[in-house]
């Protein structure tokens, strides 16, 4: 373990932070009661925060996209409209409606619609086709789905009888809106914490897709702790998201910031390296929202003028690492770096609210880091019970379910309490394991160290290894597939790598597994490592021989054939010394 992730958090640090968090007090105090004293039976939801922000300043800008701005007062009442179409379609209080969008402001005033009318916006991954999708629309149940044209292609790979009963693009949508009521519903003001605002698509740890529940008052959650106490925009700052609006750090955590300053979103279409800050300067955007993949993607493009002629103050994000942290701060700029740790399914965060170096922040929640099994279980001793790791310690990060801190989970039960830990310290405790090794860091601050179970991060997404050995299994020359993560030095997350029993007399064609594979995953989702070998151990002890395939990786591979992603076009490569270093360059894979 690098010495940076062994980082001690010190009172020097927790004093020199709240020097920093000094001219913020006003808004913290303001903010501190809502993470505090938050109920879900209190009248406050996402729609009403933004519609009573809309009342009191209506000129302000809100919106910002490709230069235009749209101010609070006019995206109100473009909100209002679509929030008219909704319900003549059907669409009340506890419906879903699907949302299949890529970036844009009317992604975003569709999403603000729904919820204010007590609907559920169901965030659909436009990067999921056919069988996926279906499965994905299969478990949000939905009343409508709203789509953008740009995904006629996610759209057309469903089944029609596997569509919602209604269907609107954004063009029939407008058409529809013309001349429908400007003013707020009713029912907005009405609606209690408690209801759900979002499903938020996540790998979970195993499987398919699951749709984790993100209910309002959950997102208060981080309205107030990340917004109002980790972030702390003002009203004249502008927050930068080129992040997919499906994706809960665009969706909770930086709009979440924006309306708890009042603030404007300046919306990015896609993430771009070589034009990111291009857009950041057109938009005037004075902070951005990342995941660590986006800083090393920016940190490897050539040095240019731009690095340094933007008003960019703070980012906020989650993924950055330990060693790249200081060079991204000195390079761009940047005044603040606000990690945070969370995940989409996880009833508790952690935000760099006292701006220390190389961690993912603070938590005032209950949570415990405990040892645990290869397999990514928590370790029960003699009498059955976990025990805790102390002070400078990695273990496993599990979340306490409570009253206080209730747990929204996943759409289907069972998949939920798959992930609750009973009994783990007395009788009738519940904890929420969350699969992911972190290191305590004192004065309740963490790092976070790795991913566990079935499930790694790549790219800021989580990949099923199910999914993709789904994907290569499908290929006619292959028997059985394992798939796991790889660490590449100088990245973030782990890259997929499968090892591959051929079928008897069978030879794999690299150039048609890449193909078919970029038409069956997401990009993300592809392996960057393909080993061929003659055996996989049988079911009975397949979990063991996992663990040792990962534990190889790409560099133990003994005399098997190894073979690269060089991209789309070239296909599986064999394997060269270079590649490691060329992925962590941004070099490969092409296309």
């Amino acid at each position: 373990m690098a010495k940076d992730d062994r980082k001690t958090v010190t009172i020097a640090d927790m004093g020199r932070g709240l020097l920093k968090m000094a001219p913020d007090v006003p808004g913290i105090i303001r903010h501190a009661p809502g993470l505090i004293l938050r109920s879900p039976k209190m009248k406050k939801t996402i729609g009403h925060i933004f519609q009573n922000l809309a009342n009191a300043h209506p000129d302000r800008p809100f919106v910002r996209f490709e230069g235009a701005t749209t101010s609070y007062g006019e995206a109100n009442r473009l909100v209002n409209r679509y929030a008219a179409v909704l319900t003549e379609n059907g669409v009340n209080r506890g419906d879903v409606v699907a949302i299949l969008a890529k970036n844009s402001p009317t992604d975003l005033f569709v999403i603000l619609a729904t919820v204010k009318l007590g609907a559920t916006a169901g965030m659909m991954n436009y990067n999921q086709l056919g069988d996926v999708a279906e499965h994905s629309l299969s478990l949000l149940k939905a009343k409508v789905l709203v789509y953008d044209p740009d995904c006629a292609d996610v759209f057309d790979s469903v089944s029609p009888a596997k569509l919602p009963p209604r269907t609107l693009d954004f063009t029939a949508l407008d058409a529809a809106a013309a001349g429908k009521p400007e003013t707020d519903p009713a029912i907005t003001k009405e609606l209690p914490a408690s209801t759900d605002a979002f499903y938020i698509f996540t790998s979970g740890t195993t499987g398919l897709p699951k749709a984790s529940v993100m209910s309002h008052n959950r997102w208060l959650a981080n309205f107030s702790g990340i917004g109002g106490l980790g972030v702390r925009l003002h009203h004249n700052d502008t927050m930068y998201v080129a992040l997919p609006l499906y994706h809960n750090n665009a969706l909770s955590v930086s709009l979440g910031s924006v309306l708890a300053g009042g603030a404007c979103v300046a919306i990015g279409r896609k993430f771009s390296a070589s034009k990111f800050w291009d857009d950041v300067i057109l938009n005037r955007a004075t902070a951005f929202c990342y995941i660590g993949e986006l800083c090393r993607y920016l940190v490897a493009q050539p040095p240019k003028d731009t690095d340094r002629k933007h008003s960019v103050r703070l980012a906020v994000g989650n993924g950055m690492r330990p060693d790249l942290w200081d060079e991204f701060a000195t390079r761009f700029g940047i005044d603040r770096i606000v990690e945070f740790y969370g995940a989409s399914e996880l009833n508790i965060a952690f935000i760099n609210a006292f701006s220390v170096d190389k961690t993912a922040g603070f938590c005032p929640l209950p949570y415990v880091i405990v040892d645990y099994n290869d397999d990514g279980s928590p370790k029960r001793d003699a009498k059955g019970r976990l025990t805790k790791v102390g002070k400078g310690g990695t273990g496993l990060l599990l979340a306490q379910i409570s009253d206080r801190v209730p747990l929204d989970g996943y759409t289907d039960a069972k998949e939920t309490e798959k992930k609750v830990i009973r009994d783990a310290f007395k009788d009738g405790d519940a904890y929420f394991n969350s699969g992911d090794l972190v290191h305590d860091q004192g004065f309740s601050h963490v790092s976070f160290v790795d991913r566990l179970g079935d499930t790694f991060r790549w790219k800021g997404e989580n990949v099923a290894t199910t999914e993709v050995e789904g994907a290569v299994d499908a290929v006619d020359a292959v028997e059985q597939t394992v798939a796991y993560g790889v660490a590449i030095p100088g990245t973030d997350g782990k890259a997929g790598m499968v090892a591959v029993k051929l079928r008897d007399g069978q030879t794999l064609d690299p150039v048609k597994l890449a193909a078919h594979l970029y038409d069956s995953l997401p990009s993300y989702a592809i392996p960057l490592f393909v080993r061929i070998v003659d055996e996989l151990e049988s079911t009975s002890t397949f979990k063991t021989r996992k663990v040792e395939l990962r534990n190889e990786g790409y560099s133990e591979t003994g005399a098997d054939p190894l073979y690269a992603l060089a991209g789309r076009a070239k296909g599986y490569v064999p394997f060269y010394d270079e590649y490691a270093a060329d992925v962590a360059a941004a070099k490969v894979p092409r296309g």
